[in-house]
């Protein structure tokens, strides 16, 4: 006899709300933190994130939300999860998705939506999800039909970290999250088994011993410790130099005889004419973008080799030789276990290391105020092995990327968009993710305030981060620019700041302001013993752009 269940208890078991679904969905996925800035349009989710294991991380704006969340998936190769309400929310979680696109890294930004009756009639913040999102996202969802919720985020999920991750969108609409629906979590989809075999090695080993001038350009996600330090063993086994993307220069520890230095803004032009010089470029995650090649100029005619696990290459420039579709961790395994020692031919590897051993040394800079030289030189010593720096974007940025080495992976997060604003948020979550790490985040005065509300959510949840705020009281990227364009017309860059640590300590953070870099040791070991964020005031020469050099800085 078929047993009939019809007790209401049992039937609550067997149902739960689309809202709550979506929330057991990203618990069976390992997701352990949700930012967002809580709105009416997706209730029935936050009431189900109520008694979830999933933290979640209350913030003061979308973009942080979104930037937080955009860390997290720089981090631990998982999406990182932002929720935001409709409209004015979306808008504001634009640009964390713009950075996720350009820069492909994982994350999903679930956007609560006005009740589906009401399109079409320009009702209270409505918008066009896939008009705003189409361009900039994997994919852009709408659950319209409730008992999909569980698949829909399952499919989010995979098509995040599938190939060349970013960001994919899901819609929520209202009255959708309420409906009942069979209390069934989707399972985890497997990504795609993309084998190395000893014949893909073969035939690359082949060509890096038929070059003179061989260099790989190792970046992209899905790196991890052991994938590091997997890259390291092939390119000191190999005697290969390895520069990195733009960004992207914690993929190789820094100390490595084989490192040579970061491509992009801030890097030297002797990098650069050693990169334009090579007569092969294995790209390892990494394509041959813009930014990297210095507007497409650089290794244009070198034999180029792609290990990517992206097939469609999106956004390499040219010439192309050797396509492996394999993500760049499984490839660099497999060769250090396979390939044989190669003898370096002539100084082609010790030119680049000791170019970038120069380049990477602080030169004095004198001037009035903080010499952020200084402070650089001091860091190196004061910074632990396994820091974590964050950093958003301008010139300001071109110390930290030029003179903090990185020494594990990951512990760099900068957009490689060029984003304001980041560098706060990406701290927070980075605390979160990493709490036994030290986290210093360096600022550019005009970069703090865009999103250095974030203070309060760093304060809320106990983070110990440092911060540097760079004070040169203006917008020195773009003044840099205007000098160099319209010499003696400086216009639109001015800034006029608060007392960065009198606002640290309003907010319940450790605040200090420095005029000089004489106290900076101790001021910044008063930072790391607070129980709390902390923020270092520096007060820089205001003519201060970017680190003095011997030779040219191509700056953001």
């Amino acid at each position: 006899m078929t047993a009939v269940i019809n007790s209401p208890e049992v039937s609550q078991m067997l149902e739960t709300s689309a809202g709550h679904l979506i929330v057991r969905q990203l618990e069976s996925h390992g997701i352990q933190r949700v930012y967002c800035v809580p709105g009416e349009s997706y209730l029935d989710t936050i009431d189900g994130l109520y008694d979830s294991s999933i933290n979640t991380v209350v913030c003061r704006q979308e973009g942080g939300a979104g930037i937080m969340a955009l860390a997290e998936g720089r981090l631990t190769g998982l999406p990182g999860i932002a929720m935001v309400t409709r409209g004015p929310g979306a808008a504001n979680s634009m640009i964390a998705v713009h950075t996720a696109w350009q820069d492909g890294t994982p994350m999903i930004l679930f956007v609560g939506l006005i009740p589906t009756v009401q399109r079409g009639h320009e009702a209270f913040q409505e918008f066009s999800l896939e008009g705003w999102f189409g361009t900039t996202s994997k994919r852009v969802y709408v659950l319209d039909d409730p008992a999909q919720a569980g698949a829909v985020v399952a499919e989010a999920m995979h098509l995040a970290v599938s190939g060349r991750p970013g960001p994919v969108i899901i819609g929520l609409p209202e009255e959708v999250l309420r409906e009942r629906v069979p209390n069934v979590v989707a399972p985890v989809r497997a990504l795609a088994s993309m084998a190395v075999e000893e014949s893909d090695i073969a035939s690359i080993d082949a060509l890096i011993d038929a070059s003179s001038r061989p260099l790989v350009i190792a970046g992209g996600e899905g790196w991890s410790v052991d994938s590091a330090l997997a890259l390291a063993s092939w390119a000191e086994t190999r005697a290969l130099p390895v520069a990195t993307d733009f960004r992207s220069y914690d993929v190789l520890d820094n100390s490595s005889s084989a490192y040579v230095g970061m491509l992009g803004y801030g890097r030297s032009q002797q990098l650069s004419d050693y990169a334009g010089r090579a007569d092969l470029i294995i790209y390892l995650g990494a394509v041959r973008s813009d930014v990297l090649s210095d507007a497409y100029s650089l290794g244009v005619n070198a034999t180029t080799v792609v290990v990517s696990a992206d097939p469609h290459l999106v956004g390499h420039y040219g010439r192309c030789d050797v396509q492996l579709v394999a993500p760049p961790a499984r490839f660099v395994k497999r060769a250090s276990e396979i390939s044989e020692p190669r003898k370096d031919k002539g100084d082609w590897l010790a030119e680049g290391r000791a170019a970038w051993v120069e380049y990477s040394t602080p030169l004095r800079d004198g001037g009035t105020g903080v010499d952020l030289s200084q402070v650089m030189e001091q860091l190196q010593a004061l910074l632990p092995a396994d820091a974590i720096v964050t950093y958003g974007a301008g010139n300001h940025a071109i110390w930290p990327q030029r003179f903090l080495p990185a020494r594990i992976y990951p512990s760099v997060i900068g957009p490689k968009n060029g984003a304001m604003g980041v560098g706060i948020p990406a701290a927070v979550a980075a605390a979160l993710v990493f709490p036994a790490r030290q986290v210093l985040s360096v600022a550019g005065d005009g970069c703090f305030l865009m999103n250095g509300q974030e203070l309060s959510t760093a304060v809320s949840q106990g983070t110990n981060i440092v911060i540097l705020i760079v004070d040169n009281s203006c917008y020195g990227t773009i003044r840099q620019h205007q000098e160099r364009e319209y010499p003696g017309r400086p216009s639109a860059t001015e800034l006029n700041n608060p007392d960065f640590a009198a606002l640290a300590r309003a907010y319940g953070a450790f605040g200090v302001r420095l005029e000089s870099a004489e106290g900076f040791a101790d001021a910044y070991m008063q930072a790391t013993a607070f129980e709390g964020p902390a923020v270092i005031h520096l007060i820089v020469d205001s003519s201060t752009r970017g680190p003095a050099i011997s030779r040219e800085n191509v700056t953001e």
